[in-house]
């Protein structure tokens, strides 16, 4: 008897098979994911016309034309950009490259927020194309010509896209998930661009093996380096009081501030002891009610900080933020690849590229350490091309 496989996903683990009442076998593991599949996209508009306001810089422009190359020679690249890099632009030209060619584009990240946000910006700089947005609770059209959408929809595309670029691989939900690491694999016919500031160690090693091409960007858009965090030793009990101090010293300054919590209730928390002596804030994390709006709010300038879980870890740019972490030694949350990305929200702006990281907790960890020193490591390779 042939070994079982599934067919969604490729799992061939039998303690995942399930049989209906007619005995007919099925997966647990991709179960949950039901729902149309695309059909075939029959747009396929050749009028392509990137429409950008700015200049792209040197660096972005040299990986942009490698990954040009890289998809007209058939190869697959992962991309190794410090945060505030600029990954987006620099993949909009081989966009281009393969929208004008009339195939079949798609954009993917593990989170909501990023999609939309991503969304917005793709439909702006390919205005004479169908850029479609698909993420849970927007399923009703799934085809265009540039398909933006969150890894958990990618089991509807089984081998659709001629390029895919996946952004924020680290990230969770995707990290480490076999299911959606599978739909991944299995929705690309063509060619894969992998992106991440903190890429994990066997993407890394995998590529290595295969001799497939890793681009590196350690230099931010604006040419500023990203800010080293700084360990501030202070006792957890105190620690949102602390913080509440540190957040008010940069809303004297202009700034404003994101005040990391590990966890939900540590989130609220802090939020709670804080708001009566600190007004001017909210509290957002994953099952916040109205977390959208609250998030819009701080973007216009309304809140002046947001005590947050690590859901704004990512894909959040705002003039004059800084960064303060909460019980940054809790190693079950905050491990190097977190604490750097929680640093890279900071001086993305080129009108404010400079901020503050500060990581409070009562011992300094390894990850910790680790974060600073990747970041010093990126800042000492931009140091060099500019010397």
């Amino acid at each position: 008897m042939a070994p079982y496989v599934c067919p969604r996903c490729g799992n061939k683990d039998e303690s995942f098979l399930g049989k209906d009442k007619e005995g007919r076998a099925y997966c647990r593991r991709c179960l949950s994911f039901n729902g149309s599949s695309a059909l075939p996209n029959i747009h396929r508009s050749l009028d392509v016309r990137l429409s950008l306001s700015y200049e792209l810089s040197e660096d972005q422009k040299r990986l942009s034309r490698r990954l040009a190359e890289n998809f007209l020679a058939g190869r697959d690249t992962l991309v190794h950009a410090v945060c505030g890099a600029g990954k987006t632009e620099i993949v909009l030209g081989v966009f281009e490259l393969a929208l004008r060619r009339g195939l079949q584009c798609g954009f993917a990240v593990p989170r909501r927020d990023v999609a939309i946000e991503l969304h917005g910006r793709l439909a702006s700089a390919f205005p004479g194309i169908r850029c479609t947005l698909v993420h849970g609770g927007r399923t009703k059209e799934l085809t265009g010509d540039l398909v933006v959408l969150t890894t958990h929809q990618l089991y509807r595309y089984e081998r659709y896209f001629d390029l895919l670029v996946a952004d924020e691989i680290d990230a969770f939900p995707y990290r480490g998930d076999f299911v959606l690491e599978s739909f991944l694999r299995r929705s690309v016919r063509g060619r894969v661009v992998f992106m991440s500031a903190t890429p994990p160690p066997e993407v890394v090693q995998e590529f290595s093996r295969k001799g497939r091409e890793i681009l590196r960007l350690d230099t931010r858009f604006h040419g500023h380096p990203v800010p080293v965090p700084r360990f501030l030793e202070s006792l957890a009990i105190v620690q949102p009081f602390h913080a509440a101090f540190l957040a008010r010293r940069f809303m004297k300054r202009g700034k404003r501030a994101f005040i990391f919590a590990p966890t939900i209730g540590e989130c609220e928390r802090c939020y709670r002891l804080i708001s009566p002596f600190l007004p001017g804030g909210a509290y957002v994390h994953s099952e916040r009610p109205e977390r959208a709006r609250v998030i819009h709010d701080f973007r216009e300038g309304r809140l002046s900080y947001l005590v947050t879980t690590s859901v704004l870890e990512r894909g959040v740019t705002v003039k004059g933020l800084q960064a303060i972490i909460l019980h940054a030694d809790h190693e079950a949350i905050y491990d190097r690849a977190t604490l750097v990305q929680i640093s890279g929200r900071v001086g993305r702006k080129k009108e404010d590229p400079e901020g503050e990281v500060l990581f409070l907790a009562e011992r300094n960890t390894e990850a910790m350490r680790e974060a600073a020193n990747e970041i010093r490591k990126s800042n000492e390779a931009l140091s060099h091309l500019r010397g």
